[in-house]
């Protein structure tokens, strides 16, 4: 199996992490929707939240606010969205159980679908001060 996410957790692909710990990681988006789109997912592949027991989702959730708090302090957003999709009929791109953590802003009016390469240097810097938020 050839999973992107895997192969970054393992550090054969980069990654700009913002988190991680024993089960979980965070790393930035590299095609994000707006500033500070981030990734939350646990270390163990599970396709869909539904191939994950209810500990192991609850675990996933649970830290969360602690991610997304430090997310918005950074990027100064006024708000976020959250989101998880299963199965590619949902739009689920890579097939590991990730959340998307997207900073919001009033100032601008940012489309779901819009998604742009960020610049390597960019983000390892915000990575760098969301890590040292967190």
């Amino acid at each position: 199996m050839n999973c992107i996410f895997c192969e970054i957790i393992q550090g054969k692909r980069r990654g700009h992490f913002i988190y991680q710990d024993e089960t979980h990681v965070g790393f930035l988006d590299k095609y994000p929707i707006d500033y500070g789109h981030a990734l939350f997912l646990p270390r163990a592949h599970f396709e869909k939240v539904t191939d994950m027991t209810p500990d192991d989702v609850g675990n996933l959730f649970s830290k969360i606010p602690k991610i997304a708090k430090a997310i918005i302090k950074i990027t100064n957003a006024d708000a976020f969205s959250m989101a998880q999709n299963n199965g590619r009929a949902a739009k689920q791109i890579v097939p590991h159980v990730h959340v998307h953590i997207i900073p919001r802003f009033n100032d601008r009016e940012t489309l779901w679908t819009k998604r742009d390469i960020g610049n390597d240097d960019e983000l390892k810097v915000l990575a760098e001060k969301i890590r040292n938020c967190i």
